[in-house]
């Protein structure tokens, strides 16, 4: 079964940064392309960055830049750096493993 478990959002004023965990388990985590999304309060869930098996990288265009996503196999982990937040980056940010599985969920908030 997998399991996807986030961890590290909180309340960061705006400019600051926060670095974003997804713990893997029950998937073969090496090829697997990891992605972050994002949704914030009554708007849909979006595509916020993607990286590969062979550690390419995408991003959306409003975080291009600020936010940076990596991806440490041994530890079976996909990781989001995110920098010079915006209020409007405030969201509850989900990691996806393909094939339907998502994790719970971290609120960021950011906000003076």
């Amino acid at each position: 079964q997998v399991q996807l478990v986030e961890s590290g959002g909180g309340l960061v004023q705006p400019g600051g940064s926060l670095r974003l965990s997804c713990a893997a388990s029950g998937i073969v985590f090496g090829p697997t392309t990891m992605s972050w999304y994002r949704q914030a309060p009554g708007k849909q869930r979006e595509w916020v960055a993607a990286i590969t098996s062979t550690r390419t990288t995408d991003y959306a265009d409003s975080v291009k830049g600020r936010f940076t996503i990596y991806r440490e196999n041994a530890e079976k982990t996909v990781y989001l750096q995110m920098n010079s937040l915006k209020p409007e980056d405030t969201a509850v940010y989900y990691c996806y493993a393909g094939r339907g599985s998502w994790g719970q969920g971290t609120q960021v908030t950011v906000s003076s």
